[in-house]
């Protein structure tokens, strides 16, 4: 048996995504034998995260800064909005670098079964961004779910009124399929692809 400390430290780390107990205890292991040094650069880093971290008051992405370091950028494109559910979206289209706009993160997906509704999202917050003018397209990057669809078309019925293009991914990706999962070939398929929402 291993001490009380060990085990709050691999009942913590299999509580991550993708981690059960077997994974979690060989990753604790892993850093027992490597305590000198990746132990300690873990440890550090979790702190400096921990301490750094914040919401871009802009986008809703997480950063070291506010605004983000996409939001701060001058060399995006500042008329091109890609709205996404989850900061993990974002950060699979931006690492794909097919997308040069801005994003913003809505914060979920519309759930009746979840008791999600629209006030729960950060919607409000994204039409009052494409009313403050200069944005000309609106990418719907919702994930091909049900509640991912449906999100898509609830925005999209709120940005009727507004001069602007709206257009979704391409449903090439898979039906039930999230965006940070998918491989960087099909997200740029389906950047590539992406129509008009009608």
């Amino acid at each position: 048996m291993a001490s009380q400390e060990i085990e709050t430290l691999t009942a913590a780390l299999s509580r991550l995504p993708g981690l059960g107990p077997r994974s979690a205890r060989r990753a604790v292991l892993w850093l027992i034998k490597r305590r000198e040094t990746s132990l300690l650069q873990l440890v550090d880093a979790l702190a400096a995260v921990r301490e750094a971290l914040v919401e871009c008051g802009i986008c809703g992405n997480i950063d070291t800064t506010n605004p983000c370091g996409i939001c701060a950028d001058s060399r995006r494109d500042a008329a091109s909005l890609c709205v996404v559910e989850e900061v993990a979206d974002l950060w699979a289209l931006d690492r794909a670098r097919l997308f040069n706009g801005r994003y913003h993160v809505l914060g979920g997906r519309l759930s009746a079964l979840d008791g999600v509704r629209p006030e729960d999202l950060s919607i409000d917050r994204l039409l009052q961004r494409v009313e403050a003018g200069g944005v000309d397209e609106v990418v719907l990057a919702m994930n091909a779910t049900l509640e991912g669809q449906t999100t898509a078309h609830y925005i999209a019925e709120r940005l009727e009124g507004f001069p602007v293009r709206i257009t979704q991914l391409a449903h090439g990706l898979p039906v039930g399929g999230e965006l940070d999962y998918l491989d960087e070939g099909t997200l740029a398929q389906a950047i590539r692809a992406r129509r008009p929402v009608s």
